[in-house]
């Protein structure tokens, strides 16, 4: 069943010179680069055109954590997202670098205190046919404008909460 595009929300006001990174995985890129397009779509959406958006190419999902890591110590981001397609190949080893990559980008956001958000994602099984192609390619635009969505609000709420401590 295909997803439901999410339902334009409100979004935040944020200063204009804030500066984002995404960092994607080249592995099945006819998929993971919509969630980069509508990522970019849901940002211009809140006034941050891409000479606002950095974006960083790494060869697959284990790979993001490292350049996110980086990015978010630099001091030059506001927010961080990582994009990645995780296929089940047929042996087990795709559940752990999924959760490890989660993990570590979780860890990045804790340690560094920059907002890092993950649209990695690992459907139980990958079909390497037309239909299934094409859903992952909408549930990665979906999953692009909830990141764009999950940037700005989450950048906001922890400006809002700085200047209340």
């Amino acid at each position: 069943m295909p997803q439901e595009a999410p339902q334009p929300t409100e979004l935040p006001q944020l200063p204009r010179d804030l500066r984002f990174a995404f960092v994607e995985a080249s592995w099945h890129a006819d998929i993971v680069q919509r969630s980069r397009d509508a990522f970019f779509a849901e940002m211009a959406r809140a006034g941050f055109g891409s000479e606002a958006i950095d974006v960083f190419d790494v060869a697959g999902a284990f790979e993001i954590p490292l350049h996110v890591q980086r990015l978010a110590q630099s001091g030059r981001y506001a927010a961080v997202v990582g994009s990645a397609l995780v296929v089940d190949g047929g042996v087990y080893r795709h559940d752990f670098v999924a959760s490890t990559v989660v993990q570590a980008l979780m860890d990045v956001q804790l340690q560094t205190g920059v907002p890092v958000i993950c649209a990695v994602q690992a459907p139980h099984h990958f079909h390497e046919h037309v239909e299934h192609r094409k859903f992952l390619q909408q549930h990665f635009g979906a999953k692009g404008t909830e990141a764009a969505q999950a940037v700005l609000l989450t950048v906001a709420g922890l400006r809002a909460l700085d200047a209340r401590v």
